[in-house]
C-alpha cells in the first residue's frame, strides 16, 4: 500500500482554490484473470490518482458476467461494457453467442451498470481461415444489433479491419461508436470524426509517434482516455502493471500535443465520457457538464 500512499500525495497537490483534476478510463479489461486478485488495489490506487470512473470491457460471456459482478461491488465507479471480442471467436462454444446475447439483453437496460456493448469488432490477423472470418462477422453483426436494440453505444476493436468496419456501421442505428486504441489507417480519421464517432487513446500517447499523430488529428471533443489494461507497455510504463493510475500521464501528454491546459483536457474528456456512455450518476456530480 506504500505505493498508493505515494501516489495519493502526488495527486493531491493542488494550488489553493483549484479543483482536483478528474480522470476517466474509458477502456480497461478489469474482468481479466490477470487482475483477479488485484482489483481492490487497482481501484484504491485509481481513486488516489483522482480517477473518478472506469469502464470494464468484456471479452466473452465469462468476463461479461465478471464485469457485472465488479460493477455491483464498486457501484458508481466501475461501469460495464458487455460483448464478445473478435479474438474470442476462435474459442466460442456452440451456444455461447446466444447466451451472451441473452445476458446482454438481461442486464443492458440497467444504465447504472451497463453503459456499452464491447469490446466488439473484427480483426483479420486473428481470422486466417474463412470460417473464422465469417464467424467474426456474424458475431459482430449480432453485437451491433443488440446495441441497436438496447440503445447502447459500442466500443469497437478495429485492428487490421477499420475500413470494413466503417462500411458496416452505417447499417445500424447506433447511439454512439468508440474506436478504442485507433491506430490506422489514419486517413479514415476525417470520416470517423464527420460521423460523430469517438476515439480513445492510452499510454502509447506518451511515447508513440503514431499514437501522438492520431491524438493531434482528433478534436478534443471526440477524444477519450483509456489504458486497455492488462496490456503492458513500453516507455515509462515498462514492466509495470497497467492500471488507471496511468491516466494522468496520458492526459499530460494529450495536453502537450494539443497545446492545452491539463485541466481543460480533463474537463472536456470527462464531458465526453459522461455524454458518450450516458452515465447519469457522474453527470450529477459535475455541475459544469452540458
Amino acid at each position: 500500500m506504500e505505493e498508493i500512499h505515494k501516489r495519493r500525495s502526488l495527486s493531491s497537490v493542488v494550488k489553493s482554490g483549484e479543483v482536483p483534476l478528474k480522470f476517466v478510463d474509458a477502456h480497461i479489461h478489469l474482468s481479466d484473470t490477470e487482475y483477479c486478485q488485484k482489483v481492490a488495489y487497482i481501484i484504491a490506487e485509481a481513486k488516489c490518482c483522482n480517477v473518478v470512473a472506469l469502464v470494464s470491457n468484456s471479452m466473452n460471456l465469462e468476463t461479461s458476467v465478471r464485469s457485472i459482478q465488479l460493477v455491483k461491488e464498486n457501484a458508481g465507479f466501475v461501469y460495464a461494457a458487455l460483448g464478445i471480442h473478435p479474438w474470442s471467436v476462435t474459442n466460442l462454444t456452440s451456444d455461447e453467442l446466444q447466451r451472451t446475447l441473452d445476458f446482454i439483453s438481461q442486464h443492458g437496460t440497467n444504465r447504472e451498470e451497463v453503459v456499452a456493448v464491447g469490446e466488439i469488432g473484427l480483426d483479420s490477423r486473428y481470422a486466417k481461415r474463412r470460417e473464422i472470418r465469417d464467424l467474426q462477422f456474424r458475431v459482430f453483426q449480432e453485437m451491433l444489433h443488440a446495441a441497436e436494440k438496447l440503445s447502447l453505444p459500442v466500443v469497437v476493436h478495429s485492428r487490421w479491419s477499420a475500413p470494413k468496419i466503417m462500411n458496416i456501421l452505417p447499417s445500424y442505428n447506433l447511439k454512439g461508436v468508440l474506436f478504442h486504441w485507433f491506430s490506422s489507417p489514419i486517413e479514415l480519421l476525417p470520416q470517423i470524426i464527420e460521423r460523430g464517432y469517438f476515439v480513445s487513446e492510452g499510454p502509447p500517447t506518451v511515447f508513440s509517434s503514431r499514437t501522438q499523430d492520431v491524438v493531434r488529428r482528433v478534436p478534443i471533443t471526440n477524444l477519450l482516455t483509456e489504458t486497455d489494461g492488462p496490456v503492458s507497455y513500453h516507455g515509462p510504463f515498462k514492466d509495470k502493471l497497467t492500471t488507471p493510475a496511468f491516466i494522468p500521464q496520458v492526459v499530460k501528454a494529450v495536453a502537450e500535443i494539443k497545446g492545452m491546459a491539463e485541466n481543460d483536457v480533463t474537463e472536456q474528456v470527462l464531458k465526453n465520457f459522461v455524454n458518450f456512455f450516458g452515465i447519469r450518476n457522474l453527470r450529477s456530480q459535475v455541475s459544469s457538464l452540458s
